[in-house]
């Protein structure tokens, strides 16, 4: 169930793309970073370390790299920096290789 803020005349967001988190199809929205879209489907824990912590946006500015999940196959991506785009494969990820 998404998190998102209903819109309205005073809210406008980008052109609506499909994307697949963690292999399951998905809305978002062009200006949406990939940070933005997990935590509007509850999804705040986006990798685990290699211990197994959970690990998820802490600084949103790309500086910390604790937002890291796998884009397109790319492993160690930031979540926070990285711009949604049309046809987009998102998982999160486990220690420094994609979730299963």
């Amino acid at each position: 169930m998404s998190k998102r803020l209903p819109s309205n005349e005073d809210f406008a967001r980008g052109k609506e793309v499909s994307i697949k988190l963690n292999g399951n199809l998905k809305v978002a929205y062009l200006g949406e970073s990939v940070a933005t879209v997990l935590l509007a489907e509850g999804i705040t824990a986006m990798r685990t370390t290699i211990q197994g912590q959970a690990r998820g946006v802490f600084c949103g500015m790309g500086v910390c790299f604790d937002c890291l999940v796998v884009v397109n196959g790319l492993p160690n991506t930031r979540a926070c920096m990285t711009w949604v785009k049309e046809g987009m494969d998102i998982r999160t990820q486990d220690g420094l290789t994609p979730s299963k």
